[in-house]
């Protein structure tokens, strides 16, 4: 079973930035597509970014322009960069990964981890 963790979190204000970070742990090369999604207190978790294991990356029209996302050459390893953040970015955020090559911001990946919490103050 691939797992996934999480770190980077934390509390900042708005305009600052923070870097996400996502290991990936046993089975790492069957990983072929992996993304970052969020979700807010009484909100639908959303897709934010995701990638394929050939570097394409996609991006929601809400991030464009201040986030970032890229992974190391295996895939071992997933970044989120958060640059100019948003007090309407605070949420917890989650890693996820499919074998399948997905770039995909919908719910159908099939490992997630367990989140790390962002929060941005006005």
């Amino acid at each position: 079973q691939v797992q996934l963790v999480e770190s980077g979190g934390g509390s900042v204000q708005s305009g600052g930035s923070l870097r996400l970070s996502c290991a990936v742990s046993r089975y790492t090369n069957s990983i072929r597509s992996m993304a970052w999604f969020r979700q807010a207190p009484g909100k639908e978790r959303e897709g934010v970014a995701a990638t394929n294991s050939d570097g394409s990356t996609l991006y929601a029209d809400s991030v464009k322009g201040r986030f970032t996302i890229s992974q190391d050459n295996a895939m071992n390893t997933l970044y989120l960069q958060m640059d100019s953040l948003k007090p309407e970015d605070t949420a917890m955020y989650y890693c996820a990964a499919d074998p399948r090559r997905r770039k995909a911001l919908d719910s159908g990946y099939i490992y997630w981890g367990q989140g790390t919490q962002v929060t941005v103050s006005s």
